[in-house]
């Protein structure tokens, strides 16, 4: 049974830097695409990151160069390193994971296994 686990969420100032990580188990982790979603109130959920094989790495526009998506293959982890965050960026971040090519990996559909989220709030 595939499973994914959050972490990392937390208050944050405007600015500030936040680190959420991604536990996998129960498939072989290196064979999937790995993605970070988010979902604020009241809006659709967003592709933010996806990486795979480390070098295939697609950013949503609102993030780049503020926003790093990498993981450790080693210890089934995928990380996402959020530097000068903004109140915008506020939401549930999710991790999700599928095993097919896809040539549209920011869209929500192309994942079929989900994590149960980490909020991430950022205010003064």
């Amino acid at each position: 049974e595939v499973q994914l686990v959050e972490s990392g969420g937390g208050l944050v100032q405007p600015g500030g830097s936040l680190r959420l990580y991604c536990v996998a188990s129960g498939y072989t982790y290196s064979s999937y695409r790995m993605a970070w979603f988010r979902q604020a109130p009241g809006k659709e959920r967003e592709g933010v990151a996806t990486i795979y094989n480390n070098n295939r790495i697609t950013y949503a526009d609102s993030v780049k160069g503020r926003f790093t998506i990498s993981q450790d293959m080693a210890k089934n982890t995928l990380y996402l390193q959020m530097n000068l965050l903004k109140p915008e960026d506020t939401a549930m971040y999710y991790c999700a994971a599928d095993p097919r090519w896809s040539l549209r990996p920011l869209f929500s559909k192309e994942y079929n296994y989900w994590g149960q989220g980490t909020q991430v709030t950022v205010s003064s």
